[in-house]
């Protein structure tokens, strides 16, 4: 339950003691400070000048003086604050009573008091800085109310988060040619340049050179025998992602002898996994790599043939490069005979924010069991079958070093598969020469095996190392395009609060918010569509049901060849809709957020916020479909009044440049009031049919 006390007005007399009994309250504040600002100048004195020595019979005196004042203080206190501590607006009559009872005991002591009391009020003793008669600024008023704002903690993040790779913002301006990284095969070359791409993005740059150094040695080896360090990339929408881990993968499998699944996808959506299903096919064509799409567009029985082939030796694998949504994924690894990730070697995770936030359904640790079998697998393969590596304990160091060194003292080589799996120790922290070398290792006596590598890319990765936790990952390495902090920053919890500049827009996209009320919201949508006349336009809404009506609103009222793009509509029909919409034959596509995320579609020169989204990262996605590439685009939020204040901070805190105001005088929407309301009617009608359909 929660309390609540109304301060009521009690009239003139009520009002007249409360204001006595704060100004006594105020005289005795500042006779307390007097005091102590005496008492520390009589603790001064005596450090600057040597004390007189006092005859030994005025000893007992003075002792009885100073214990007098020490209690003179508590006195004063009981008389004028008119009560106990506890209770200190006592009823008047209360308080005169308790005067007249004390009044015959404090008799004899209340002449000096009132004394010192009135030299007290004359003013300061010589000698004292003159002090004002109000309380000091950095005084701490006893009752005062005053709000303060709480300082934010700033918690410290793991080094990796705090420290990032930083990559350029700005996909025009830190471009690198294609030749400039000669690391990438000729053949992949040559396809980016039939693609029409001669350069690389600045996050393509940074992250295909580490990724391919790590497979340098090939895929089943890692460079050094060393693990390599899992790697998250958060940068823009439209900044080239996709490629980054495309071309190394690829190019890691170029070489493979026997088909398995080697490269795992998981994104969250079907239409996202088509699109870079696709890609894969472009980049795998005239090869021997297979590419399989797994997202419950076909039946799984379809979905089993193009994964696995059975033969009268057992299972025969189809795919090298599997692209799965979360759900379908965990039914294939369940039902389907002869599916396998024990050979995987990169786990790749697309918009790892919200792949994260489904961990709900449990798609990752069922990914990991079936990539890392039990030890008491049998088999002829058993012997090159991979373990979940185990932590180094005191024992297992003692024990690995006592086999390291028995290896050091009886061979001149190692004959134990040593392999180091683990970080290394600086050099001549460890054992000596012999025949291993001064940099000391933590071998693990398992057989060599091939690493799973993890990689995260997202718009809006979390920063939150509780979050990240969940994925399990080894020595992390962060590619950001925001800059480098320099001190402790705060993770994104729950919807992410950070300081500014969190997120990072393209640079060519233009923000703008348009104030309006909710019956004109339509209209205003109407009148941007045929002011600017853009060929493509994508307009979000927050539900099915408001996708929905403003579609058949925006049909009814012509002149605009409108789309819907929601889960009322199957997989294929909403392939046919984007296909239509890439190719310009629908102008205004209307969607709630399932193609917010990650589709790429080409030309989309306005994206419009019919809803104003709830959550900044939402807002990332929503308007990272325009301006893709490093081309230009406009963003527009219709905002109700009551929205407009949380709006703006969610913004400002996000680090959105440049919001503009843009106003829509009532003068410019009055020629389109008569179709709007004609429209508006014939959206009635059409509302009430569809419910006696449904009835029906």
């Amino acid at each position: 339950m929660a309390f609540f006390h109304v301060a009521r007005y009690g009239g003139l007399e009520e009002a007249g003691e409360e204001a006595e009994a704060d100004g006594r309250a105020r005289a005795l504040l500042e006779r307390l400070r007097r005091r102590a600002r005496e008492r520390q100048l009589q603790k001064q004195q005596p450090q600057q000048e040597p004390p007189q020595q006092e005859p030994a019979e005025e000893a007992p005196q003075t002792a009885q003086a100073a214990g007098k004042r020490r209690r003179r203080p508590r006195r004063t206190r009981r008389r004028e604050g008119g009560g106990t501590p506890g209770n200190p607006q006592m009823l008047p009559g209360k308080r005169r009573k308790t005067d007249s009872e004390n009044a015959g005991s404090e008799s004899k002591e209340r002449e000096p008091e009132d004394e010192s009391v009135g030299a007290e009020d004359a003013g300061p003793p010589e000698g004292s800085p003159e002090e004002a008669p109000g309380p000091s600024a950095h005084a701490l008023v006893l009752g005062g109310f005053g709000r303060s704002r709480t300082p934010k903690v700033q918690p410290f993040l793991p080094v990796w988060l705090a420290q990032p790779s930083c990559v350029g913002k700005n996909v025009t301006e830190g471009q690198v040619p294609i030749e400039d990284i000669p690391e990438v095969h000729p053949d992949l070359q040559k396809k980016l340049h039939a693609q029409g791409i001669s350069s690389y993005f600045p996050v393509q740059a940074a992250v295909i050179p580490v990724l391919l150094e790590s497979t340098a040695c090939g895929f089943l080896v890692s460079r050094g025998g060393y693990r390599p360090s899992d790697l998250c990339v958060s940068a823009p929408t439209g900044s080239g992602k996709t490629l980054a881990f495309v071309i190394p993968v690829v190019q890691a499998l170029l070489h493979r002898a026997v088909c398995q699944v080697r490269a795992l996808v998981v994104l969250p959506t079907k239409e996202l996994a088509q699109q870079v299903s696709k890609v894969f096919n472009v980049y795998t064509d005239a090869t021997p790599l297979r590419v399989a799409l797994v997202t419950g567009q076909k039946s799984l029985a379809k979905e089993q043939e193009s994964l696995v082939q059975k033969t009268p030796h057992g299972f025969r694998c189809l795919a090298d490069i599997v692209v799965a949504t979360p759900g379908r994924l965990v039914d294939h690894v369940d039902q389907t005979q002869g599916f396998s990730l024990q050979h995987l070697r990169f786990l790749i995770i697309d918009e790892a924010d919200r792949m994260i936030d489904s961990m709900h359904q449990s798609w990752l640790p069922r990914v990991m069991a079936a990539a890392f079998p039990g030890e008491g697998t049998k088999g002829p393969l058993a012997l090159l079958q991979r373990t979940q590596l185990q932590a180094v304990t005191a024992a297992r160091y003692l024990v690995l070093s006592s086999v390291l060194l028995c290896v050091q003292g009886s061979c001149p080589e190692p004959s134990l598969p040593l392999s180091p799996t683990l970080r290394h120790t600086p050099p001549g922290a460890g054992v000596g020469s012999g025949c291993f070398p001064s940099t000391l290792f933590s071998f693990s006596i398992s057989c060599p095996q091939m690493p799973l590598q993890k990689l995260l890319f997202s718009a809006t990765l979390t920063q939150n190392p509780e979050k990240l936790q969940q994925l399990g990952l080894y020595q992390p390495r962060l590619f950001s395009t925001g800059s480098a902090p320099g001190g402790p920053r705060d993770p994104d919890v729950d919807e992410d609060r950070d300081s500014g500049g969190k997120y990072t827009f393209p640079a060519g996209l233009t923000h703008h918010y348009i104030p309006c009320s909710l019956r004109l919201k339509p209209l205003v949508i109407l009148h941007l569509i045929l002011e600017m006349n853009f060929s493509r336009v994508l307009c979000f809404t927050n539900s099915r049901e408001n996708s929905h009506r403003l579609f058949l609103l925006v049909q009814a009222f012509g002149g605009v060849t409108v789309a819907e793009f929601s889960s009322r509509y199957g997989p294929g029909q909403r392939k046919t809709i984007l296909k239509q919409f890439e190719q310009g034959k629908i102008q205004l596509l209307i969607s709630t957020d399932a193609t917010a995320r990650g589709i790429d579609v080409q030309g989309v020169q306005l994206v419009l916020n019919y809803d104003a989204p709830q959550y900044l990262r939402t807002y990332v996605h929503r308007v990272g479909r325009t301006a893709r590439a490093g081309k230009s685009g406009q963003a527009f939020t219709l905002l109700l009044k009551v929205q407009e204040r949380r709006f703006l901070r969610m913004l400002e805190e996000g680090g959105v440049p440049g919001l503009e105001r843009h106003d829509t005088p009532s003068e410019l929407l009055q020629p389109l009031v008569p179709r709007y309301e004609a429209a508006l009617s014939q959206l009635e009608r059409a509302v009430k049919e569809e419910r006696r359909q449904k009835e029906a």
